[in-house]
Formats: C-alpha cells, sequence, structure tokens
C-alpha cells in the first residue's frame, strides 16, 4: 500500500511549509486543524477536525499507514499533555512513523524553559511504541526580525551568547526528507541548525543591512528584561519563556552548529541574510 500522509498545524508557518511541498510532490495527505476552514486548499490534501487534545478525531483522523508530521502545539501550560493525547492517539490508530517538530537541546533542565516541554513530549513518544523521529530546530532565523522593538532596538540579557538560527523552509526540506523516506531515520534526532552561531548584535547588523534602517542590540539583566515584559500582562511561565530564550543564549545553550540540514536536504543551511531578503 502506497503511504499516506498526515500533517499538524498545516494552518500555521512550518507546517503549512512542509504541506505545500507534499503536495508539489503530488502526495496525498491528510491536514490536522483545529479549525478545517483555515486550513490551506492544496491538491489532493483533505483536512478534518484534529484538536491535540481530541484523542477520538485524531485516532479516527489517523491510520496505518500514515506518517505523521506534528508540529508542536500553541503555547500554553498544558501543552505537554495536549501532545500526550496526541501521541496515545496516534498510536492506538497504529501510524507508521511520526516526525516531531522539537527543540534544539530539548532536556529536562534546559535553560529555554519550553524546550523542557518539548524533552517531557519526546519521552512520552518514546515510550509510546510508535517510530519516531525527532527534529530538534534551533530559533527560527524568519522571527530575528520580531525581536527588533519599535525604536529599534533588540533588548534581552543574551549577553555576549550565539545563537545558530536555522530557516523554516531548511527545517520543513528535512522534515519532508524523512517522512519520504524514513527508514534511515527511525528514532534518529537531529539537531537543525543555520550555517553560523551569532550573536544579537550580528543579528541586528543584518536585519539593518536587509531593512535599510538602523538596529542595534542593548543588553539588559535579567531583573531587567523581567521588568520590561512585566507590562504585557503575560502569566509568569509566559515570562519565563520569553526572558530564558534570551538566557539561553547567553549560556551557549543555542550556539553549536551541525551539518544536520544539509545531512538530511544535501543542500547548506541558508544563512540569516538571505532568509531575510527572501
Amino acid at each position: 500500500m502506497a503511504p499516506t500522509y498526515a500533517v499538524t498545524g498545516a494552518s500555521g508557518r512550518l507546517g503549512g511549509r512542509i504541506a505545500r511541498r507534499l503536495a508539489a510532490a503530488g502526495l496525498p495527505q491528510t491536514l490536522l486543524v483545529r479549525t478545517p476552514s483555515r486550513a490551506p486548499e492544496l491538491p489532493r490534501a483533505t483536512a478534518v477536525s484534529g484538536a491535540y487534545d481530541d484523542h477520538g478525531a485524531v485516532a479516527r483522523a489517523l491510520r496505518p499507514t500514515d506518517r505523521v508530521l506534528m508540529v508542536s502545539a500553541s503555547e500554553t501550560l498544558d501543552r505537554v499533555q495536549q501532545h500526550r493525547t496526541f501521541i496515545d492517539a496516534a498510536a492506538a490508530a497504529g501510524v507508521a512513523h511520526l516526525v516531531y517538530i522539537s527543540f534544539y537541546g530539548a532536556a529536562p533542565d534546559a535553560t529555554f524553559t519550553l524546550a523542557r516541554d518539548h524533552w517531557h513530549t519526546e519521552q512520552h513518544l518514546r515510550a509510546s511504541g510508535v517510530p519516531f523521529t525527532f527534529l530538534r530546530d534551533n530559533l527560527y532565523a524568519d522571527f530575528m526580525p520580531a525581536l527588533v522593538g519599535e525604536d529599534g532596538v533588540i533588548r534581552g540579557p543574551a549577553g555576549a551568547g550565539h545563537a545558530a538560527v536555522v530557516a523554516q523552509d531548511d527545517i520543513a526540506d528535512a522534515a519532508v526528507a524523512v517522512l519520504r523516506d524514513p527508514a534511515g531515520h527511525v528514532g534518529r534526532t537531529y539537531e537543525l541548525t543555520g550555517p553560523e552561531a551569532l550573536g544579537l548584535t550580528d543579528i541586528a547588523a543584518t536585519i539593518a543591512a536587509v531593512t535599510g534602517r538602523p538596529v542595534s542590540y542593548v543588553p539588559e539583566t535579567v531583573e531587567e528584561a523581567y521588568a520590561s515584559r512585566k507590562g504585557h500582562g503575560a502569566p509568569d511561565w509566559q515570562l519565563d519563556a520569553w526572558v530564558s530564550t534570551y538566557t539561553a543564549i547567553a549560556d551557549g545553550s543555542l550556539a553549536a552548529v551541525t551539518s544536520a540540514i544539509e545531512d538530511l536536504t544535501g543542500h547548506p543551511a541558508t544563512p540569516l541574510e538571505q532568509v531575510l531578503r527572501a
């Protein structure tokens, strides 16, 4: 029987990229989304309701032949439980292979607090019996401009640390390569990075060069970072996540560069400047 594919998060940036690549290859796929009307309209794609916390809907949507792409759920306090429910449903459906988009350096004590969520998800998937591959992506290169405030300044407690930021298009290419030929990737973990580790001063200079407007980086202390973000009304766990993005850069947690993108896709990882110009 020819393999079938299922993609979560197809209405989002990364899941959408992967779904479009599968469609361009003429492959049939099921798009599991919370709101099917928001799913992209793609050839040979069927959108179905499949919220992560709806075990029954996910189990009905997936089939034993499916190769499943699982992006992480929206950042919420119960995200790990949603992930566990989805994985249990995938196991009940007998899916053939599940590719999980995790986070670089996922660990129970990771500096970046949300990377701990990814580690707990990975552990549950390991225990589920579903054949898996973990793609642990570094910070998205595409999102670096969002760090810039209205005054043209990136502020955060990143010190002089570096991050090997990675393009979403490269992650999508890697995910599709694994989905289409999973046999050699069963049980494997890949740390996905860009071609170089960049400090926020480097990132600010690159954004400035591409946009033509002044951008700079001003380090904050951890205390200053919490104080400057408190006014957004975010819960404590969200503040921790925001601030720890920068402290993970500061302590070197995100700095190591790997060859995983090129190993999986056959093309080199895309530099930040090229990502931003695209």
